[in-house]
């Protein structure tokens, strides 16, 4: 007979102190700064590849000041979307509401109307850069340890080789892994973190 798993250890809520920030300490105390309203400048704009950690930053500012204004992957815009958001900035450098803005490149090579692309190049601009495997690496092992498990090095290894690497889809993984080593009462292993990418938990 299994032990019937139970969620108790659910994944952070992304927070400006969970973020790994890597290369990227820079833009993270741009963000709190602004988060904080103690940033001189209004507007703040991430841009970085899928996995850089763009919406973790957006999604953590507004759990610390939900009077920011909020606009992610912002290449993707309508033209509504794309007024309101020119608005904004506009209102923010008169001491509205601050801004942060992220998407998929610089201001300048967004697909965007010409006054937008200035307007969000006006304040602070970061670009974000993904970890390095050797600081996913260690976040895996911190994350893994705040949910009550061990990865042993192989284990880490073939995690990174094997499955895509942005920090959602491991974290996923490791919703997962948990999963299984409580239904199963086992620790992780390689052989537990196969068998738990090969099937269901309720195979």
């Amino acid at each position: 007979m299994r032990q019937l798993p139970l969620p108790i250890s659910a994944a952070a809520t992304p927070s400006l102190d969970n973020y790994v920030a890597g290369a990227n300490a820079e833009a993270l105390e741009g963000v709190r700064s602004l988060a904080l309203g103690r940033l001189m400048e209004a507007i703040v704009y991430l841009w970085g590849t899928p996995g850089s950690g763009r919406t973790h930053l957006l999604r953590a500012a507004a759990g610390a000041n939900p009077a920011l204004v909020i606009a992610d992957d912002v290449e993707a815009l309508g033209e509504a979307a794309q007024q309101a958001l020119f608005i904004a900035i506009n209102a923010a450098r008169d001491g509205g509401p601050a801004v942060l803005a992220a998407g998929n490149a610089p201001p300048a090579q967004l697909r965007l109307r010409e006054d937008l692309r200035t307007r969000l190049g006006w304040g602070l601009v970061y670009q974000l850069k993904p970890l390095s495997d050797a600081e996913k690496a260690l976040h895996l092992r911190s994350e893994a340890l705040r949910r009550g498990l061990t990865l042993s090095e192989e284990v880490v290894r073939y995690l990174l080789n094997h499955l895509p690497r942005d920090l959602a889809s491991l974290h996923a993984v490791l919703d997962r892994l948990d999963h299984h080593s409580l239904a199963r009462q086992r620790a992780v292993t390689l052989a537990l973190v196969r068998d738990a990418l090969s099937k269901n938990d309720d195979d």
